[in-house]
């Protein structure tokens, strides 16, 4: 399965005349940048990129199925079959995850009971001036928490009704890169100048995407396995053992999905736990840590500009600007939008 020929035909058009800017293109890259502005006004940017992501696992991934089967319907029932089983398997993975939390933490009232533990042990390690915001016991702890969920009753009712939003958004992306996956597997009829320079422009976005979001699962993987190599194996060498390491690992690699942010997230809990055993195994750990991990940031720049051919200080400050206009959403698909852009100037020779 290779990309779209309407992408090719496009291609080979801006290579016979470089300079050549027909108007079509140019209404094109205008509805372009209006949707990708209206992604992030919208707040569409988790089911464009579960969208996208099922889109590109089924290009993968169809090619094997389509050598077992002849005919163009038993192909594309094929094709059906394999973004069934992709929604399916990212679903259970996502459910899997909590349950992996759930028992690895014990519950709620197991994790709490850690909770307390670790703020036990780490009474000793902190300045005098903090203790007395620490609860004395774990009926104290209940008690803080309980407080916190009745003052913030009204953001967190919200913030369900969000999450919920935000999942029917997910699984309805992932079904509609489904069905264009599946659409693309049809005979393309013939098509007016804009549609043709309108696919050309969307087969150009995903093409950014299966780059930068492929490179930062790698990203992820390497920190991931780092971290993992640190609290399973060289800690207990030397007798030190973490509470929650497994969790930590597992936050580690799905923290690291998002640039930056997420590794501050899982740092900044693997030193709170790393305080509960000594003040210098949590000196240790951040030192390791911002060896390792916060040297991500760079790394992220070098991998995925190397995928789209751009130098670390472009992505970087990409992925700045985009931060600044679009706060978290804009740094998530900063390197994306960059990619894709900067693929358009590079093929009408422009850079």
């Amino acid at each position: 399965m290779t990309g779209s020929p309407v992408a090719a035909a496009s291609d080979a058009a801006a290579d016979r005349s470089p300079l050549a800017c027909p108007v079509s293109r140019i209404a094109a890259w205008l509805l372009a940048l209006t949707g990708m502005y209206l992604v992030l006004r919208l707040g569409l940017v988790g089911a464009l990129l579960s969208g996208l992501l099922v889109f590109q696992l089924i290009h993968v991934l169809a090619p094997l199925v389509e050598r077992k089967v002849r005919g163009d319907r038993a192909r594309i029932i094929a094709v059906a079959v394999l973004a069934s089983v992709i929604i399916g398997l990212l679903i259970l993975a996502v459910l899997g995850l909590v349950t992996f939390f759930r028992v690895d933490t014990g519950g709620e009232q197991a994790l709490l009971a850690r909770v307390m533990e670790i703020i036990d042990a780490s009474r000793g390690q902190i300045p005098p001036w903090a203790q007395p915001y620490l609860p004395d016991d774990m009926s104290d702890l209940k008690r803080a928490v309980s407080a916190w969920l009745e003052a913030h009753r009204g953001e967190l009712s919200l913030a369900g009704a969000e999450a919920a939003q935000v999942a029917v958004r997910l699984i309805i992306g992932m079904v509609l890169g489904a069905m264009i996956a599946l659409y693309d597997e049809q005979p393309i009829g013939r098509l007016g100048p804009l549609a043709t320079e309108l696919l050309g422009r969307a087969s150009r976005f995903a093409d950014a995407f299966r780059r930068v979001v492929f490179a930062q699962i790698k990203i992820s993987l390497l920190n991931t396995t780092f971290t993992a190599i640190f609290l399973l194996i060289v800690l207990p060498l030397f007798g030190i053992r973490l509470p929650l390491a497994k969790t930590l690992v597992a936050i580690t690699f799905v923290a690291g999905l998002l640039p930056v942010i997420g590794n501050l997230i899982s740092n900044t809990l693997i030193t709170v736990a790393a305080l509960s055993i000594s003040l210098y195994v949590a000196i240790a750990a951040l030192a390791y840590l911002v060896v390792i991990h916060k040297l991500e940031y760079f790394l992220n720049a070098r991998i995925v500009g190397g995928e789209i051919q751009a130098r670390a200080w472009e992505l970087l400050l990409a992925m700045l600007v985009m931060e600044a206009a679009f706060s978290m959403p804009g740094l998530i698909v900063g390197p994306i939008y960059y990619a894709y852009i900067k693929r358009e100037l590079v093929d009408q020779r422009w850079i």
